[in-house]
């Protein structure tokens, strides 16, 4: 299968490189020149619980140079999705699916808009990554779970062809019939860690011995499972304990999580597609979010103080 991970940062390379390794003939999309030469001259330097080795796999900034793929596999930021597939338009053949796996909600419509609800498929994985340096990641893939599905739930051969394949690379992957709920499940993991390691710059190991900060964890995720069972959302993760173990569950302490990471670059965020999510949802249906209010607010107000900085320091 051709394979095209659009968005190959710490996370997309670490499942590209699983991919590749299983020789399929994988693209890693990304628009960081240093990132795509490095790659490509020196192969990926993947460390993991296996050890440390190179991967040697195909990057490119253009998708043009790639062409037309199988799947397209969708992990920009958030807030960047609309650009990028509206950029890729020549990976997108007559039989190409599109599966975003990308942390928050709402990217699915923002893909069926441009590419055609037919053709998209939705998930979420509990992969995780950290880009090193460019070309090099330390990657979580050993027991983290990806759980992919149709939009209207059926159990389709396509859907199932593609969790056979990252199935035989050794990504974990189950075919979700209640992908909404899939995908509600691991937004509870974003809201446990996700703002309050951005907040505090903390890195798992710290992050988790902090008791004031698992409780402020805790209480964001009972907001968001209290939203999601007045939508009338099935779970499978139904208390913050869980949501909040299963978010460091074979991760090491040096973990950062990707909003950390993002503001360490000097990025926006994707809180709006995360926390943000739980309000609105929270809005619309009648309950109240203050935590997650809070944990947005705050958010904002650092890449507000990080955008005044740099104009400042680019007059």
């Amino acid at each position: 299968m051709k394979i095209c991970i659009l968005g190959a940062g710490a996370l997309g390379c670490a499942i590209g490189a699983a991919l590749s390794e299983a020789g399929h003939e994988t693209w890693l999309l990304n628009r960081g020149r240093a990132h795509v030469e490095a790659m490509n001259l020196h192969g990926l330097r993947v460390q993991d619980e296996r050890g440390e080795r190179q991967v040697r796999v195909n990057a490119a900034c253009d998708a043009a140079t790639v062409g037309v793929a199988d799947l397209v596999v969708v992990l920009v930021k958030s807030f960047h999705t609309s650009e990028a597939i509206t950029g890729a338009g020549a990976l997108i053949g007559p039989q190409t699916l599109v599966l975003s796996l990308q942390n928050g909600l709402g990217h699915e419509d923002i893909l069926a808009e441009i590419v055609g609800r037919e053709r998209v498929l939705a998930g979420k994985t509990y992969v995780g990554g950290v880009l090193l340096a460019p070309g090099s990641i330390r990657a979580g893939v050993a027991g983290k779970h990806t759980f992919i599905g149709e939009l209207d739930g059926k159990l389709t051969p396509r859907v199932q062809a593609i969790a056979e394949v990252f199935n035989s690379a050794g990504l974990a992957t189950t075919v979700s019939d209640n992908i909404l709920g899939t995908m509600w499940d691991k937004l509870l993991v974003n809201v446990a860690t996700g703002a309050l390691s951005g907040i505090t710059r903390l890195g798992y190991g710290q992050l988790y011995s902090e008791p004031l900060l698992e409780s402020t964890a805790k209480a964001a995720v009972a907001e968001a499972i209290a939203v999601a069972e007045r939508a009338g959302i099935r779970l499978s993760l139904t208390s913050p304990d869980s949501a909040w173990r299963l978010a460091a569950e074979g991760l090491p302490a040096s973990f950062r999580t990707s909003m950390l990471q993002s503001l360490e670059k000097g990025s926006v965020t994707e809180i709006d597609f995360i926390n943000g999510s739980v309000v609105r949802w929270g809005q619309r249906h009648g309950v109240a979010t203050p935590v997650n209010a809070t944990l947005v607010a705050c958010i904002k107000g650092i890449e507000r103080a990080m955008a005044d900085q740099q104009k400042g320091s680019n007059p």
